[in-house]
């Protein structure tokens, strides 16, 4: 009878605690779920921020606005006709 006792309250018990694990399992999942929305939005947010600074930074956009104000721009390094500058030379390759 004692044994039959026993066991009913570690099945209770064993069962109390497979409930909470389940429970913890369940909130994770929604905080997982919560965040990654979150990440998406910031994402997305990036995103939008990045199309906007092309889209003021692009050159027929900066060409308006520079012409707009009436500004004498001088380039800062003028290349003779004819002499073009030589083109970098490429990095020695590693030998494995």
């Amino acid at each position: 009878m004692i044994k039959l006792v026993i066991c009913l309250v570690w099945g209770l018990v064993v069962g109390v605690l497979v409930l909470q694990l389940r429970q913890q399992r369940l909130e994770l999942n929604y905080q997982a779920n919560r965040l990654h929305n979150q990440i998406d939005a910031q994402q997305a947010r990036l995103w939008n921020q990045q199309m906007q600074i092309g889209l003021y930074t692009a050159p027929n956009s900066i060409a308006g606005t520079v012409g707009h104000l009436d500004v004498k721009m001088v380039p800062q390094y003028i290349v003779p006709a004819g002499n073009t500058p030589a083109p970098p030379k490429p990095a020695p390759r590693r030998r494995r």
